[in-house]
C-alpha cells in the first residue's frame, strides 16, 4: 500500500505554516467580512447582511486587501495566536477548523482544486450583501443564512 502525501495543513501548525500557506487558506467565503452586533449581556453574536465596504460583494474579496487595516480600523487581523479567541468566525472557515483539530471541507478551494465550490455549496456570502456605505440599521439586518 502506498503512503499518501499529507497536505501541508495536515502537517503544520497555523504558527508554522508560511505566509503563503496561510492565505490559501482563506476559502474565499467574506463571512469574516460581515458587520456584527454583539450581545452585551450574554456575548452572543449576530451577523447581518451588511458587509464591509472594501468587500467585493461578487467575489468575496476585499478590494483593498494590503491596506485593509488602515483603511477599515477595525478590520481584525487573523493570526495563529488570535484565531481561538474569535468566536464570531464562521463554523466552516479553515483558520478555525484547523485551529479546533477538524480537516477542511470538500468544497474548499484546496481540497476541491477549484475557488468556485465555496460558492456552489452555498458557503460564501457572493450575491446576499449590501455594503456599510448604504448607512443601514444593523439591527435591522440580522440573518441565519449560517451555522
Amino acid at each position: 500500500m502506498a503512503n499518501k502525501k499529507l497536505n501541508f495543513w495536515q502537517t503544520k501548525t497555523l504558527a508554522q505554516m508560511s505566509q503563503a500557506e496561510w492565505e490559501s487558506l482563506c476559502d474565499g467565503c467574506g463571512r469574516c467580512c460581515l458587520v456584527k452586533l454583539e450581545d452585551e449581556e450574554t456575548g452572543d453574536i449576530a451577523l447581518t447582511d451588511i458587509a464591509c465596504r472594501l468587500l467585493d460583494n461578487q467575489r468575496c474579496k476585499c478590494k483593498q486587501y494590503d491596506t485593509r487595516h488602515e483603511i477599515v480600523a477595525d478590520c481584525v487581523r487573523l493570526t495563529p495566536q488570535n484565531i481561538s479567541q474569535l468566536k464570531w468566525m464562521p463554523k466552516s472557515c479553515a483558520y478555525r477548523l484547523l485551529a479546533e483539530g477538524k480537516d477542511l471541507a470538500w468544497w474548499h478551494p484546496l481540497i476541491s482544486g477549484n475557488k468556485e465550490t465555496v460558492h456552489q455549496a452555498g458557503i460564501s456570502i457572493q450575491g446576499k450583501t449590501v455594503s456599510e456605505d448604504n448607512n443601514l440599521q444593523p439591527e435591522d439586518r440580522i440573518v441565519s443564512w449560517f451555522d
